[in-house]
């Protein structure tokens, strides 16, 4: 078993998705608005249901490639949105995926350091050398906070995948991690040194 211990930002904090975070998690994927930027369709509720169920065994699966986590807001561990990282199964490389906040949340506006808490916990104890992001390249909003994650911009890639009917061209961006590591904040260091000084008081 291999679970993610929670990473702590300034501003929000991630940890492993539980049992009790179905309502949101569904929430999330049978919306229409929510969904309509991911790389999959909105589902129907059974569908949410078993992706769920899919995300609660990710820290019981050898090697763990996948890491689906919940954002929650300081002080408080009620999901508010999720973000993924895909560890590759060659050479030392991840994706992020899957940054979705629920419209209520009250982190909105620091969806960056979702991004940068899981790289700091990819470039650090999961020791990856790249990671990389990418949006649909009509998602304009999510060029700034690829930039704010530290991600640098490398392509566009045509027609990646197929959503609500249609291909969509895909924008990516990417860090490595012996030039990230000068960015990173107190918080972002002590996840990459798996310091337990980055979980609050």
């Amino acid at each position: 078993m291999t679970h993610v211990p929670e990473l702590h930002g300034v501003h929000l904090w991630l940890r492993e998705l539980r049992a009790t975070d179905l309502a949101p998690f569904e929430r999330i994927h049978t919306h229409p608005v929510l969904t309509r930027y991911l790389g999959i369709d909105r589902m129907e509720a059974r569908q949410a249901q078993d992706a769920f169920a899919q995300c609660l065994a990710q820290p019981y699966s050898h090697p763990r490639r996948r890491h689906t986590l919940a954002i929650c807001a300081p002080g408080d561990d009620t999901m508010v949105g999720t973000m993924g990282l895909l560890v590759e199964e060659y050479g030392s490389n991840a994706m992020l995926t899957g940054l979705v906040l629920l419209p209520d949340a009250p982190v909105r506006g620091h969806s960056h350091e979702a991004g940068r808490l899981l790289m700091a916990y990819g470039f650090g104890p999961l020791g990856l050398h790249r990671i990389w992001a990418g949006h649909r390249a009509d998602h304009t909003r999510m060029g700034a906070i690829m930039l704010a994650a530290g991600l640098h911009p490398e392509a566009t890639l045509r027609e990646l995948f197929r959503t609500q009917g249609r291909w969509h061209d895909v924008t990516t961006y990417a860090a490595l991690g012996r030039q990230w590591r000068h960015t990173a904040t107190p918080a972002e260091q002590a996840v990459l040194t798996g310091s337990r000084s980055l979980q609050p008081a």
